[in-house]
């Protein structure tokens, strides 16, 4: 792991993901730091991709992690019980996987990684 490596987690603002996400992205990715920008269920506002101010702040925030911290991954995550995004785990899967392509039309050169944390709080990536 170099000094000052970066990874960038799109989380939900839940507090209850915030801890299980950022490890399992620093051993996964081998990041020492994670950025994490927050939205209530953003799997599906990145999936539905028709906010255009939240989409729009949510890349903004992608841009300054990915070229000041050059971030060597970008992680969406969906979870069990959102408030923000209500629904099983195959909805959020569905959203989580076209929140992914939404992603990699940014243009970023960086990893794209979908995250599910299930009711247990352990994350799983999603392919």
């Amino acid at each position: 792991m170099s000094a000052k490596s970066f990874a960038t987690a799109i989380n939900c603002m839940d507090g209850r993901t915030q801890i299980p996400v950022i490890e399992f992205i620093k051993n996964r990715c081998r990041v020492e730091y994670v950025d994490t920008i927050t939205e209530a269920g953003p799997d599906k506002i990145l999936a539905e991709n028709k906010d255009h101010t939240i989409v729009m702040s949510i890349k903004k925030r992608v841009e300054i992690s990915a070229m000041k911290h050059h971030s060597k991954a970008l992680a969406i995550v969906g979870h069990h019980d959102c408030a923000g995004n209500p629904g099983d785990k195959d909805a959020h899967v569905k959203h989580i996987k076209a929140a992914m392509k939404t992603m990699r039309a940014w243009g970023y050169n960086i990893e794209i990684v979908g995250l599910w944390v299930g009711d247990d709080w352990k994350v799983m990536e999603v392919k």
